[in-house]
């Protein structure tokens, strides 16, 4: 409790690089919070800054922490192709209703190596109609990758869009076995 009676939620991060550019990772005592791609100096400090706004507290730097060694542990197994389930606690806080409904179904209904439409998934939450906002379920994901968006597609075939770029969901796709690797 801090000098006012309230519960202050510790923030940690860290930045570690990855096969698709360095990522943000952030936890507090329940879990992993946030996962934020290309994480430059700017990228990093904006998404620190939405951070200590919302918890109230300044996220500390803190690689070696508990809260955030198996995080890093296990994303560092996926990029080299040794894991492919996340088996990790997480902080949903950052996302409510129906965003989280859609994330919680798509954590724990579509496994590695495996797609799902827009449509489908929001069919599997009840809402047949909602394929637009699973779109924005799926932009508003504080925690790619772990909650795997980039498994997201479009019903004709299509990519779909997403928060990292095109790029970074078709090398995310590779690496899954779902799309062939980039010749170059």
């Amino acid at each position: 409790m801090d000098s006012h009676g309230q519960n202050e939620q510790q923030v940690v991060w860290a930045v570690i690089d990855s096969d698709i550019g360095p990522l943000l990772l952030a936890a507090t005592g329940e879990g992993l919070v946030s996962v934020g791609f290309h994480a430059t100096d700017a990228v990093r400090d904006k998404a620190l800054d939405r951070l200590a706004s919302r918890f109230g507290t300044e996220p500390v730097e803190a690689p070696e922490s508990p809260l955030l060694a198996e995080a890093i542990r296990q994303m560092a197994a996926y990029f080299a192709g040794g894991r492919k389930d996340f088996e990790l606690p997480l902080d949903w806080s950052l996302i409510s209703g129906f965003n989280r409904q859609v994330l919680r179904e798509l954590a724990s209904g579509v496994p590695f190596g495996s797609v799902v439409g827009y449509g489908d998934l929001a069919r599997r939450v009840g809402q047949p109609g909602a394929a637009q906002a699973v779109g924005m379920a799926m932009g508003a994901n504080p925690l790619p990758v772990v909650v795997p968006c980039h498994r997201v597609v479009e019903s004709d075939g299509g990519i779909g869009g997403f928060g990292g770029g095109l790029e970074t969901k078709r090398k995310l796709l590779a690496l899954e076995g779902v799309l062939p690797e980039p010749l170059f």
